[in-house]
């Protein structure tokens, strides 16, 4: 398993959007959405979490259409850092 491998899709049934993520180790882990003005919209992980698959649900719902980038922090879960691996990508909503 690589240290982490990012996705996001949406889910049509209930109009939310998911990210997936993987980690082969525990880690501390954070999951942010931003804007473009580089603006925290919503934090949806900051914790530590084991080796495993993960999907958390982002219900994109009160936010306007356009560009957003959802950012993965993970790191060394004795110390509580996150900056081991980051990995953003962008993310687009659609109304």
């Amino acid at each position: 398993m690589p240290f982490a491998r990012i996705n996001c899709f949406r889910n049509q049934s209930i109009s939310t959007d998911s990210i997936e993520f993987a980690l082969p180790k525990q880690s501390h882990v954070k999951l942010e959405i931003f804007n473009t003005l580089s603006q925290r919209v919503t934090a949806l992980v900051n914790e530590t979490r084991s080796a495993g698959y993960y999907t958390e649900n982002f219900d994109a719902s009160g936010l306007p259409s356009g560009v957003y980038f959802y950012r993965l922090q993970a790191g060394d879960a004795s110390t509580g850092s996150a900056q081991n691996f980051v990995s953003t990508k962008k993310l687009i909503l659609l109304r």
